[in-house]
């Protein structure tokens, strides 16, 4: 695990995942100022920490239990800037990073991280290969598709199937801060078998459009 840095924090109902692509709309002076700040910086290190919020509100630096210890960096990659000041940006996915501590001295908050290390485990080969299985059954109970456009990087994999399925923000939570990939493919394993299992007994549940990715605003 690498040494502490500080970054600004962008906390979200909702829980980015390496390689996901997150777009969002910047209206809020806090967040405004966020941007100036970080567009500032090198572009190796433009960008911020988004991390899931427990109960749905953000909190200072005393309420450090109201957000997920575990988030990901979100890399800016493109700004476009309105007349009124509002921005549209994109951002990607990067590394994990657990938070140590928060602070509040600017208007946004931002917190001391340690960016966390990622490991392939004993078995997310084999598992990789089982959760496609799995992944592509689930997935063609809402639509026609097959396995071909699926990585065949078990890591890669294993993040794709995090943000792709339908799940509530807690198991999305435990699929981001599995200790390795073998521990995330597995637990994925185990929820997509259960999801088809369920969907296949009780056949007139609606249909969910798996591509549809709601942002939150800030």
């Amino acid at each position: 695990m690498s040494e502490t840095r500080l970054i600004p924090l962008f906390p979200l109902g909702s829980v980015l995942v390496p390689g996901l692509v997150l777009p969002l709309h910047i209206f809020e002076p806090r967040y405004r100022r966020l941007l100036d700040d970080v567009s500032a910086l090198p572009e190796d290190d433009r960008g911020f920490g988004v991390v899931a919020i427990r109960d749905g509100r953000e909190v200072g630096a005393d309420g450090v239990n109201a957000l997920f210890e575990v988030g990901t960096f979100a890399s800016l990659r493109e700004v476009d800037t309105l007349e009124d000041g509002r921005s549209d940006i994109v951002t990607v996915g990067t590394e994990r990073f657990r938070i140590v501590s928060l602070n509040d001295e600017l208007p946004y908050l931002r917190a001391e991280v340690q960016l966390l290390d990622e490991f392939p485990g004993e078995a997310a080969d084999a598992l990789g290969e089982a959760v496609i299985e799995a992944f592509t059954a689930y997935r063609s109970i809402f639509t026609e598709t097959d396995d071909e456009d699926l990585p065949d990087d078990p890591r890669v994999l294993s993040y794709l199937v995090a943000a792709a399925v339908v799940a509530d923000l807690p198991m999305r939570q435990e699929f981001l801060s599995a200790s390795d990939d073998t521990r995330r493919l597995r637990d994925e394993l185990a929820f997509l078998r259960r999801e088809v299992a369920l969907i296949e007994a009780i056949p007139s549940l609606p249909a969910v459009d798996l591509t549809r990715e709601q942002v939150s605003p800030n």
